[in-house]
């Protein structure tokens, strides 16, 4: 072959390369065009379409808390919409105009607005949270460029620290916390909806796919009466100053349903403002109606003397000679004052309120039958009232009683119990032998706008005594205020039945008692012939008297008398 002709081959050949090389890198670059458009593409414009479409939740609007108020309803805490104002520095246009503007809206200080916005930063802060509407809106209609105004919804509490152990509060993160807001914080809340769309660089929505509309919240009708509490929270404070008491509780149940119709606690909080509580004070969180237990004293008694009528163990004629004190094992037990009453009948002993002649009745009565009634009374037990936060006190168990836990109980110590415990009792004994379950909510109003009574049939718990043990215990109460250490208590023109309690205080080591410290309580029916309302007043630590028939039981008498008064029922004595 000439050398023409093998030069000629080989330009061939490399001819034949090139196009085989070319037509590679042109299937390659086909297959990766194809696996991008057909393959690859979709995903990501479905990546970028999620990046652009955002979901957001709805918050419902928590449901109003309401209070009585004789033929109309008052509320307690309630739901606002209210304003946080802010801005997006690198978007304020012109800065200085821009924070004298919202200097004098807002009543802040022109140098510290524009401080906070002579940057280009994106998000800083608001300058001022939960502004009312007028100010908010007169912000938006000014337009300027950057100022944000953002709706938000705000708990708010009329009354400030009224009936703050009822209410509870609602913590930061929109949750109910102590009281009816904890405890009814499902049905407060309602349910959140969600909106789902298209947004924007900055994550707002500009245009809805879907949206799920929030459930607000039901609102809640309380027993409480708004004026019952404020009365019974202002002779509340006023005994606790004048008394030198460390603190104190008044609770007042209608007898007939359960229902509480005033419920208070010193000291207490301000709702609005729990995040500012010092931590050490943050049990003045928890209700101590509820949530607190003591040994009652002398308040204990007539439950004592009732449970002996209704096992038929004594009758109100039973008497008997007493001294000063008597032993009982190892103890020796005193009355009061270390004063024997001597002959007495079941009346006298309650009038008196001797310690000696209890310890007999209490054995008369005999420990199993005893304990059998303080069950059936709600000692050692919830009451299951609709308020977060409620203990159970303590009833020694029946194994465990001697002859000196039975005696020590007859007169209130040796047993924890809680208020709300020590009302319910009497409660039962005004209310024929019937205890009901205390409740503080007495309707539900839906979102549209019904309103969905409690059913009060439901509340009772049980039969504790018969009808006619009731009414022999009701006339030793009464007996008690007419003759005996409840005379502070009285109410000219009705008929006042209750007990004084002068109560020791164990000691924290849970060996004896604190000297010079005790617990002053009275518990009482209003009126006493005709109960309509049961109530404790109990004072904690009082300084300046010895006895509770000089500051519970006139504490006791104002709140019965307001009370008579307030709810205009007719005088029975002349």
């Amino acid at each position: 072959m000439s050398a023409r002709a093998v030069a000629h081959h080989k330009e061939t050949d490399r001819i034949a390369l090139l196009q085989s090389v070319v037509l590679v890198v042109f299937a390659v670059i086909g297959y990766q065009l194809f696996v991008n458009s057909v393959v690859v593409h979709p995903n990501v414009l479905a990546a970028a379409k999620r990046q652009q479409i955002t979901r957001q939740d709805i918050e419902p609007k928590r449901g109003t808390i309401y209070a009585k108020n004789i033929d109309a309803l008052y509320p307690l805490a309630s739901t606002e919409v209210k304003y946080d104002i802010s801005a997006v520095p690198k978007n304020v246009k012109d800065k200085q105009k821009t924070a004298e503007f919202l200097a004098t809206a807002l009543g802040l200080a022109k140098d510290d607005v524009f401080n906070q916005i002579n940057n280009d930063k994106l998000y800083i802060s608001p300058f001022k949270k939960n502004v009312d509407r007028d100010i908010a809106q007169k912000i938006i209609d000014a337009n300027y460029p950057g100022v944000l105004v953002s709706p938000q919804y705000v708990r708010t509490y009329l009354e400030g620290d009224l009936a703050a152990h009822v209410l509870g509060f609602v913590n930061f993160e929109g949750k109910g916390k102590y009281g009816i807001e904890g405890f009814y914080d499902e049905e407060l809340h309602g349910y959140a909806g969600t909106v789902e769309g298209e947004q924007d660089r900055k994550g707002r929505i500009i245009s809805v796919d879907s949206k799920n509309s929030a459930q607000d919240g039901d609102s809640l009708v309380l027993t409480i009466d708004h004026n019952v509490q404020f009365v019974a929270e202002q002779k509340l404070r006023g005994a606790i100053e004048e008394f030198q008491a460390v603190s104190g509780q008044v609770i007042i149940v209608d007898v007939k349903t359960g229902g509480i119709v005033a419920l208070a606690g010193s000291p207490s909080f301000n709702p609005n403002t729990f995040n500012e509580v010092k931590p050490e004070d943050q049990k003045n969180f928890l209700d101590p109606v509820i949530g607190s237990i003591y040994e009652p004293g002398s308040i204990f008694k007539p439950l004592i003397v009732a449970a002996g009528l209704d096992a038929g163990k004594i009758t109100p004629e039973t008497e008997g000679d007493f001294g000063s004190s008597v032993r009982v094992g190892d103890y020796e037990i005193h009355t009061a004052e270390d004063k024997a009453f001597g002959h007495e009948n079941v009346t006298e002993i309650l009038e008196h309120s001797d310690n000696v002649a209890m310890v007999w009745l209490a054995e008369q009565t005999g420990s199993d039958v005893l304990y059998d009634y303080l069950q059936k009374f709600g000692f050692g037990t919830k009451m299951g009232i609709d308020v977060d936060g409620e203990t159970t006190g303590k009833l020694l168990d029946k194994k465990l009683w001697r002859d000196i836990q039975r005696a020590t109980i007859s007169f209130g110590q040796g047993i924890s119990v809680t208020p709300l415990q020590m009302v319910m009792a009497y409660q039962a004994i005004g209310n024929n032998g019937k205890l009901m379950k205390p409740h503080i909510v007495d309707a539900v109003i839906k979102t549209d706008g019904t309103k969905k009574e409690i059913d009060i049939s439901t509340k009772f718990i049980r039969d504790v005594i018969k009808p006619e043990t009731a009414e022999q215990v009701r006339k030793m109460l009464i007996s008690v205020v007419d003759y005996g250490h409840g005379k502070r208590a009285a109410v000219p023109g009705y008929k006042i039945g209750g007990k004084t309690g002068t109560a020791q205080i164990p000691k924290s080591d849970g060996k004896g008692y604190e000297e010079d410290a005790h617990v002053g309580s009275f518990a009482g029916l209003v009126p006493a012939d005709n109960p309509r309302f049961a109530m404790l007043v109990k004072l904690d630590r009082p300084s300046t008297v010895k006895f509770a028939e000089s500051s519970a039981a006139p504490t006791f008498g104002a709140i019965a008398s307001y009370l008579l008064q307030y709810y205009q029922v007719p005088k029975t004595v002349e």
